[in-house]
């Protein structure tokens, strides 16, 4: 299970610079990423950098946030944030845009490291199921988190016990994305 998450982070990544090749005549670019350091870095030009995914480099788990929490982490998380370093992607699932959250660099895995800790601290002190978000949607209070007790990919709302089912486990999620440029 945990190669078929990276055979679909890696499949909807090289769709989404496909895309972003064709639309574009050039790799992803991002703002937001500008100026910082990352080995996906190809190019910066015009405020934006040009980025290329990148096999993950640093020791590939969760082993921080597990040891944080004394909590038992799936091992699709770990896969699904230890695959390779990206920038972040827009999608659509289901009519829905979605930006699927990812490691930039080995400083910024450590960021994430921190958000999902502070994200399952939440989730302790509200006494509701801890999830590990993936995916940002528009709402700044809906998430597309994994669950940790189920596998189950979900949106939920933030600060409520809020949720609906998307997909069965992140590879099924992944292979159900279609890249926005």
């Amino acid at each position: 299970m945990n190669n078929d998450i990276a055979t679909a982070l890696r499949d909807f990544t090289q769709r989404y610079c496909q895309q972003w090749q064709q639309q574009h005549g050039h790799l992803p670019a991002s703002a937001d990423l500008y100026g910082i350091a990352s080995p996906c870095e190809v190019e910066s030009r015009d405020g934006v950098v040009l980025w290329r995914p990148q096999p993950f480099s640093a020791e590939p788990d969760l082993a921080a946030v597990e040891r944080a929490l004394e909590l038992r982490l799936q091992p699709a998380a770990a896969r699904y944030y230890t695959t390779q370093y990206a920038g972040d992607m827009q999608a659509m699932f289901e009519g829905q845009p979605i930006t699927l959250l990812q490691v930039w660099s080995e400083a910024d895995f450590a960021r994430v490291q921190e958000n999902l800790i502070g994200h399952l601290v939440m989730k302790r002190r509200l006494k509701q199921t801890p999830t590990l978000f993936i995916a940002t949607t528009e709402s700044d209070l809906d998430v597309v988190s994994l669950c940790n007790l189920s596998g189950e990919v979900v949106l939920e709302k933030l600060g409520t016990p809020q949720r609906k089912v998307l997909a069965p486990d992140i590879q099924t999620f992944l292979n159900s994305l279609q890249p926005v440029s």
